[in-house]
């Protein structure tokens, strides 16, 4: 047992685990969850409309969205190290700029901006830089890190929600600033200085994750599969992009009160985590394809159940855990798919072309989502949910059984 946690902690994937499992959660918590502690704060003290203030965060997922490319290719070029070590920097630098903004079309900026810096920190970046440190075990790699990221909105909404209580939103952001600097410059630094050797074997009792995957597509055939994996991340991207900004009116609609939807809702998080585990200790022995398809097969069937909810609590609890637990194996899915697809060679490019659509539905969901409810109400719009999800679902499944019958053909030749 000792010799096997000596291995572990002198590994350089571990290593670069743990430093960018606390920087992503300080990443994600500061930039893309931040609006949630500090939105009315914001809107109060400048007179803006909540709808503006949110449109900032909308401008920057497009952003990320219009740069993700070129990002991937940068990681790839360069190494993903110093793009993270860039965007640290840039996030910082954003977060201050965005603590002394004074007009909205400042406002707006500053969040366009960060997106670029977001883009550069984020889990896209975060996935390619692991994969560089241990392309061997990516796939396991990946799989930690988000049991990190699990817990970001959980620990900033509660440092956001008391800083901004003691000093107000401008100092709240001032300190997220330092905090990149303080905290996530020097852990993406460090954790990221070690590569695997090359006949690195992995920790005694451990299976490499890409077990059971096939040799990496290429040619039209690649190209082909990218289009189709990103069609089934952006049909997904719609449903995270509304349950990220909408669950709670979403639960209170299908019959609960506010009080009770809130604390239903803050169940999501620990049932990310809870699939994420499932999946570390069993996802293993199946294929990423494999586990792409069951988590994305489970989400219409948590949505079903929402709809014949009729008010009824223990439902409405039933769809958060397992559409939670769903959606927290599908973070896993958008970066081992990929990976097991490709392989590790221009994987950071690969996720670039991926992420472009995803993040720029996942940016307009909510919109026309509410534009949904507005024009049919809530329960055409979580029909809505249903068929997305569903068409998600078929999406992958028809890929999956074209990727088998290109397999077979590549055999037979």
């Amino acid at each position: 047992m000792t010799l096997r946690w000596r291995a572990r902690l002198s590994d350089p994937m571990y290593a670069a685990i743990c430093a960018l499992g606390i920087s992503q959660i300080t990443a994600w918590g500061t930039t893309y969850y931040c609006l949630g502690v500090l939105a009315a704060s914001i809107s109060a003290d400048t007179g803006w409309s909540r709808s503006l203030v949110f449109l900032g965060f909308t401008v920057a997922l497009l952003a990320m969205g219009a740069v993700s490319v070129w990002a991937g290719r940068l990681s790839d070029q360069h190494g993903a190290r110093p793009v993270m070590l860039i965007g640290t920097v840039l996030t910082a630098l954003g977060l201050l700029a965005l603590s002394m903004v004074r007009s909205e079309a400042a406002y707006l900026a500053v969040w366009a901006y960060l997106g670029v810096g977001m883009r550069l920190t984020l889990y896209d970046a975060a996935f390619a830089a692991l994969v560089q440190v241990a392309p061997t075990r990516g796939r396991l790699a990946i799989s930690y890190l988000t049991l990190f990221g699990a817990f970001a909105s959980t620990v900033f909404w509660v440092i956001g929600h008391y800083l901004n209580q003691a000093f107000g939103w401008r100092q709240t952001l001032v300190a997220f600033a330092v905090i990149h600097l303080l905290v996530c410059l020097p852990l993406n630094a460090f954790g990221l200085s070690w590569r695997e050797a090359g006949s690195h074997a992995a920790v005694p009792g451990e299976q490499a994750r890409s077990a059971g995957d096939r040799p990496p597509l290429a040619g039209r055939t690649r190209s082909v599969a990218i289009a189709l994996f990103a069609l089934v991340m952006s049909l997904n991207g719609f449903i995270f992009g509304v349950v990220s900004v909408q669950l709670v009116p979403l639960l209170q609609a299908a019959g609960i009160t506010a009080a009770a939807a809130v604390w239903v809702a803050s169940l999501k998080g620990f049932a990310q985590f809870g699939g994420r585990v499932v999946e570390i200790a069993f996802g293993s022995k199946l294929r990423a394809m494999t586990v792409g398809r069951i988590a994305i097969g489970v989400l219409p069937l948590s949505f079903i159940v929402l709809l014949l909810a009729g008010g009824d609590l223990r439902a409405i609890v039933t769809f958060t855990l397992v559409m939670g637990a769903a959606q927290g194996v599908i973070t896993i899915v958008r970066g081992a798919v990929p990976l097991a697809l490709f392989g590790s060679t221009g994987y950071g490019a690969v996720l670039g072309l991926i992420a472009t659509p995803v993040v720029i539905v996942n940016a307009t969901a909510p919109t026309i989502f509410a534009m949904i409810v507005d024009r049919w109400g809530w329960p055409a719009a979580e029909m809505v949910l249903l068929t997305t999800s569903a068409a998600s679902w078929m999406a992958m499944e028809l890929m999956s059984r074209w990727y088998d019958r290109q397999h077979t053909a590549q055999r037979k030749n």
